[in-house]
């Protein structure tokens, strides 16, 4: 079953997408050693959910905090600079090496985001004892026909290569695989109209 999220939720959502993105090569990229990244990925949630998108966007939950969806509506007002600092608790995790380089990455992902009003998921993330159970699908699912029915298009980035199948059987279509200059992996920039609703 898919539900809004509340405040309450967050702390275990953010515990779940840790494991959830524990294998995510640009989280590996932008964070150095197993301690320093989960303990950067949870700061990185916790502040995406809490600061960003609880107020002004649409969090989702399936089960029990078994999957995270986490959107910004067509209206939502984008900052990237603004969204940046709301991120700074993260920014003691970073490696230091690296520091220069996640930051350059964010910004370059931040300035090909497509102009046009749009959907945008943030995160999509599901219990790695639940992946290939239905619950990421039941998520993209219970949101994309609230999408079409409004007649609005989605747009999201997808840091691991396997996902971009199961985007693409939802309507998502690859604009460009990004190599950023600062040589993180790959990331697969998808943007999807809108599907006419079956009556």
């Amino acid at each position: 079953m898919v539900r809004p999220v509340t405040g309450s939720d967050i702390p275990g959502l953010a515990d779940m997408l840790v494991r959830s993105f524990d294998d995510d090569p640009v989280a590996n990229f932008m964070f150095g050693g197993d301690r320093r990244r989960r303990r950067g990925l949870h700061s990185f949630f916790t502040s995406q959910m809490r600061r960003q998108y609880l107020p002004h966007g649409h969090i989702y939950t399936a089960g029990h905090l078994e999957g995270a969806a986490i959107w910004g509506p067509p209206g939502r007002r984008r900052d990237g600079l603004r969204e940046l600092v709301q991120l700074l608790p993260t920014a003691p995790f970073l490696v230091s090496s690296r520091m220069h380089r996640a930051l350059q990455l964010l910004f370059e992902i931040d300035g090909l985001h497509p102009t046009e009003p749009h959907w945008y998921l943030a995160t999509l993330g599901t219990a790695p004892e639940r992946q290939g159970h239905g619950v990421g699908s039941a998520l993209l699912e219970s949101m994309l026909s609230r999408v079409d029915e409004a007649g609005e298009p989605a747009y999201l980035e997808s840091s691991k290569e396997r996902n971009v199948g199961l985007y693409a059987r939802f309507g998502f279509e690859v604009i460009d695989e990004l190599h950023s200059k600062v040589g993180s992996p790959p990331i697969w920039r998808m943007w999807r109209e809108p599907r006419v609703p079956e009556h």
